[in-house]
């Protein structure tokens, strides 16, 4: 099985000039955590993606307005975790578990969005008959970061 038969087709997008409430708005609506950031509705050039996260962490916890910053402001720049269509799925996993994130985006060429694979999506495309790799999927996504304290 590749990315192509796994992902979230024509995934809900938003511009870097959007403000951080018409994410938000968007994610609610679309119940999703992750929006891919494209420059141009036509190519679907992606140029960053904003979570939850990212409006909490960056934007909010600095007491910063959701009305008029921008995505762009806060959005995750690349380099992003992303996989072509045609990738495996074992390597899909390989790459989300390299990048400790739980969502990747799949692209063609210079970063042409074709869809969004998540966690999500390979519980519920693959666990019926592949759980062990799903549950290796999420336990090595899970995992923490372990950084030197010294």
């Amino acid at each position: 099985m590749i990315a192509r038969d796994v992902m979230t087709r024509k995934p809900k997008t938003v511009p870097p000039d959007a403000t951080i409430t018409a994410a938000a708005d968007i994610m609610q609506e679309s119940e999703v955590g992750l929006l891919p950031v494209v420059d141009d509705p036509h190519t679907m050039h992606v140029v960053g993606v904003i979570t939850d996260r990212d409006i909490t962490v960056r934007c909010t916890a600095h007491g910063h307005d959701p009305r008029s910053c921008t995505v762009g402001d806060h959005m995750t720049r690349p380099p992003l975790v992303t996989v072509h269509g045609d990738t495996e799925i074992d390597a899909v996993i390989d790459a989300m578990t390299r990048g400790q994130v739980r969502r990747v985006l799949v692209v063609s060429g210079k970063d042409r969005l074709h869809g969004v694979l998540t966690l999500a999506d390979l519980g519920a495309k693959l666990g019926h008959w592949a759980p062990a790799k799903v549950g290796r999927a999420l336990e090595h996504v899970a995992l923490p970061v372990v950084t030197d304290a010294r």
